[in-house]
């Protein structure tokens, strides 16, 4: 979909109340492949946009901010006819959603919060965000992959899941590095969304795989501590990609979770 001068790849499936999933970094909408198939199939309108830079959308690069992915998702969703929905991140697309609900609170039915930081950049952080995205001009995405891949994914499941370990390894390499590095130092300017949690008004659930080390189990207790009324799901022998590494796992917790939204009052219409 073109959007001003700019081209959005997304993935739209299915009929009912909207399902928005945002991916994190540096990846694509395919990240989502299981839950797609699996709300899609129960009632839900799963729509997966690519972030510009990633993907099949626009590369713009520079800095790109999480407002500006925010308002990038808000104008797709406007063109697609979707006015609320409950809007669910795994990553960077966590802190996106949180940027999306401090933006326009009234649009979120609800929050799926998946391995994911509310905290500002530290200082620290802000030159590691900068001096990997100007690595990523230098050399590429390839190494970077190959060194993030342990990460992602827990060392155990690289070894038993080969084709969950090749889809992420190849969203990474595949990913423009001026994409990536756009959004590495719009990260460095993340701001504190701590003091936004506690005005979540709708039903959210915080999600974190127990062997997550770039977003720890700590990190996913705060943001639940601090949302009125939240829930919270560890899952077990996951790393940062839940979603994946434990696909059953994460599509109960989160069917579970939808089951609390009130249904909207008319189901809204494509256009």
């Amino acid at each position: 979909m073109r959007l001003g001068e700019l081209t959005f790849g997304y993935e739209e499936t299915g009929t009912g109340t909207a399902l928005v999933l945002v991916h994190g970094h540096p990846f694509d909408r395919s990240m989502w492949r299981p839950q797609i198939e699996h709300f899609s199939r129960r009632g839900w309108r799963v729509i997966a946009p690519d972030l510009r830079g990633y993907g099949e959308s626009t590369v713009v690069p520079g800095k790109t901010t999480l407002e500006t992915f925010a308002r990038d998702i808000s104008g797709l969703l406007d063109r697609l006819g979707v006015q609320s929905f409950v809007l669910g991140g795994l990553s960077m697309g966590g802190q996106i959603a949180m940027e999306i609900h401090r933006l326009f609170p009234d649009r979120v039915r609800g929050l799926v919060l998946a391995d994911t930081s509310a905290v500002a950049e530290t200082a620290d952080g802000k030159v590691a965000r900068h001096q990997t995205a100007d690595r990523l001009l230098r050399k590429g995405m390839s190494h970077y992959a190959d060194e993030a891949l342990p990460k992602m994914l827990s060392p155990q499941n690289i070894k038993t899941m080969p084709d969950v370990a090749a889809h992420v390894a190849s969203m990474m390499k595949n990913t423009s590095p001026e994409g990536a590095a756009a959004a590495l130092r719009g990260r460095a300017e993340r701001p504190d969304y701590l003091p936004e949690l506690p005005l979540v008004a709708v039903p959210a659930l915080v999600i974190v795989g127990s062997d997550d080390e770039f977003t720890p189990v700590s990190d996913a207790e705060l943001i639940h501590e601090l949302i009125p009324d939240a829930r919270l799901g560890v899952i077990d022998g996951a790393a940062h990609m839940p979603n994946l590494e434990r696909p059953a796992e994460f599509n109960s917790l989160v069917e579970q979770f939808l089951e609390r939204i009130p249904a909207p009052a008319a189901t809204e219409g494509r256009t």
